[in-house]
């Protein structure tokens, strides 16, 4: 590193702005004339060293910003995993996220779906995340704490209302608790990671069961009904705590990409960040469950459509959704919303059937304000419905425990704010 970093020249001089501060505002009180120090060789002059007399006084008397550390393991993001770290967020000025290694998943949990990169993506993507620690072990041992603590400089520990057990029974998160510096979020109802999981055997016994289909039909509306659909009672205040609350500026270049998101993946987060940086403002439509269904078969999507929008919405890249995007992209809906550019990736599961309809994106191409994109990694929703599919056995044994322990959570759940 370059030892220069931190300073600043003055007539081919090196000096730290600080320590500039302290000499200034030490002649000023001791009331030498501040143009005696600007002519003594190599020293600025005054008007230079004003910023830095500010700074220094902020410093000494403005807020110590307070660090807070969340950790998991992260394995398919949903929007409880993103409810989770906005309200830690909020309870602090930095979050730092702690990612549980692909082994201790193992060690604890049993297998991963998504890799540590798949997971790291997903978590680096979310709006209110400002560091990453991969490899974060699953128990908070005195050593990591106090590297946390010392190294991190982490103020406090957060974690959900759910209790988080060792395999020995023990509490994951009893040391920073001794220590004073645990914090507690509520838990986000509705959703988990074994919920999902579960949807997607559920999805694959269905189709075991009655075969494929495609389009509207009893399958659809039997899957829909199941132990595993969703939960999720969503709000408008939900809705705005996501949203960055703010429109595109008049001058703004506008970029448009629409997909079904669903079971949001590291694939989702790479195309969006580089849909974002086409332009000023990044605009994305979430299809309805119904179009997704038609597109992609009536086992999907696994994610309903307000789940999907909140798991867009999180993403950092992402300025605006519209929730229920029609497929086919109107003259007027360019208008309207002022749309510069509309982006689609090269890898997508959208299946068009030139007989069935007509190209959704005839009119940007018409406009001639279309791009194809390529896309950053070839993962899809399917893919990553494949590996739990590929493991079934072992995953049904995993969530059958999992279930067990979820289900007495809510029976014996108390209500606990939470923001």
């Amino acid at each position: 590193m370059d030892y220069h970093a931190n300073y600043s020249i003055w007539d081919g001089v090196y000096y730290h702005p600080h320590l500039f501060g302290v000499i200034m505002l030490t002649a000023a009180l001791l009331g030498f004339s501040t143009s005696y120090l600007s002519g003594i060789a190599g020293f600025p002059t005054l008007p230079y060293m004003l910023p830095y007399i500010g700074s220094l006084q902020k410093e000494k008397g403005g807020k110590k910003r307070i660090r807070v550390y969340m950790d998991g393991c992260f394995d398919l993001m949903h929007y409880g995993h993103a409810n989770a770290l906005r309200q830690a967020k909020a309870l602090g000025d930095e979050l730092v996220v702690g990612i549980v290694s692909d082994e201790e998943i193992i060690k604890n949990k049993g297998p991963p779906v998504l890799s540590m990169e798949e997971r790291l993506a997903l978590v680096s993507g979310l709006k209110w995340v400002d560091e990453v620690i991969p490899n974060a072990p699953y128990a908070i041992t005195e050593d990591f704490m106090n590297s946390l603590f010392n190294e991190h400089k982490i103020d406090y520990i957060i974690h959900g209302d759910d209790p988080c057990l060792l395999p020995d029974g023990s509490d994951a998160y009893a040391l920073a608790k001794k220590v004073g510096r645990y914090k507690q979020i509520k838990r986000t109802e509705g959703v988990s990671s074994t919920d999902i999981v579960g949807r997607i055997l559920a999805s694959m016994e269905d189709k075991q069961v009655n075969g494929e289909c495609n389009g509207m039909g009893t399958n659809l509306e039997t899957h829909l009904k199941s132990k595993h659909a969703s939960n999720f009672l969503p709000t408008s205040r939900r809705i705005v705590q996501f949203s960055n609350a703010k429109g595109p500026g008049p001058n703004a270049r506008v970029v448009y990409i629409d997909g079904g998101f669903d079971l949001f993946h590291a694939g989702h987060v790479e195309i969006l960040k580089n849909a974002r940086q086409l332009g000023d403002f990044l605009l994305v439509g979430v299809y309805t469950d119904q179009t997704v269904s038609q597109q992609r078969g009536t086992h999907f999507p696994l994610m309903h459509l307000h789940e999907r929008s909140l798991s867009v919405l999180a993403c950092r890249y992402v300025d605006e959704v519209i929730i229920g995007a029609p497929l086919e992209i109107s003259k007027d809906m360019i208008m309207t919303f002022n749309i510069s550019l509309v982006v689609h990736g090269t890898v997508s599961e959208t299946n068009y059937s030139p007989n069935a309809m007509v190209d959704p994106y005839k009119v940007p191409k018409s406009m001639g304000i279309f791009r194809t994109l390529e896309s950053p990694k070839n993962i899809t929703t399917t893919s990553v419905a494949e590996r739990i599919k590929a493991n079934h056995e072992i995953y049904q044994k995993r969530n059958a425990k999992k279930e067990a322990s979820e289900k007495k959570f809510y029976e014996e759940r108390k209500y606990i704010s939470g923001d």
